[in-house]
């Protein structure tokens, strides 16, 4: 893997992150009227020596707006951490909050965007000012191998992160790019309460887009092995 940061170890934005007026105008709105909740940038959940990394789009706000943890608390996370414990990528319960038993192996969650946008929607702009984190995050996990990136805009900043172009790299649901001396990427649409209810991300597809990675480790694992 070829990737160099001058910032590693990874860091991520300050709590009073300001970079983006619009969505800190938009916690602060939320921080006034729900002063117990996270209400910042939402820190990446899991170990920065993990093999396997999933980029989201951005916080929800009763989501991980609300709890402080990726996909904790709306219903992205109820698919997501169910799959990631069927596939052995994590153990324990999941509560829907962040003090649940819950622990990742091997695995780690994050956001092309830190902070909650309005409506679910960073912009363009947004998303570029971010993207440094993201940047410095991955050149962070040295021993990383494989990306799984959910949705097109999640795809697109993880493609833009590792210092290639968008347009050389299509995002589509379970497909795999083996990007030269990075690691592989592989797609799914996002476990959004939306795709699930329309039928555009079903459980069986989303399982297929995980039996795919694992697939993929396995394979590595009787190389290195010599099976």
């Amino acid at each position: 893997m070829s990737i160099t940061s001058a910032n590693s170890p990874h860091k991520g934005p300050a709590r009073d992150c300001g970079l983006c007026p619009r969505l800190y105008e938009f916690r602060e709105t939320y921080k006034a009227r729900n002063p117990d909740w996270h209400n910042a940038p939402v820190p990446a959940f899991g170990a920065l020596d993990a093999r396997f990394l999933i980029v989201g789009l951005a916080p929800g706000l009763r989501g991980a707006n609300l709890t402080g943890r990726p996909f904790t608390g709306d219903h992205a996370g109820d698919l997501l951490y169910s799959t990631l414990i069927k596939f052995g990528w994590a153990r324990g319960h999941y509560e829907a909050r962040a003090d649940d038993s819950v622990a990742l192996i091997n695995c780690r969650v994050t956001n092309a965007v830190r902070c909650v946008p309005p409506q679910n929607k960073p912009t363009g702009p947004e998303v570029n000012t971010c993207k440094p984190f993201l940047a410095d995050e991955i050149a962070a996990m040295r021993r990383l191998e494989v990306i799984l990136a959910l949705g097109g805009l999640a795809h697109g900043a993880v493609v833009v992160a590792l210092g290639h172009r968008k347009s050389a790299w299509k995002f589509g649901h379970n497909r795999r790019h083996d990007i030269p001396n990075l690691p592989i990427l592989f797609n799914s649409y996002h476990c959004s309460r939306y795709n699930t209810n329309t039928g555009r991300l079903t459980s069986r597809m989303f399982e297929d887009v995980f039996s795919a990675i694992q697939a993929h480790f396995n394979s590595e694992l009787c190389r290195t092995s010599g099976f």
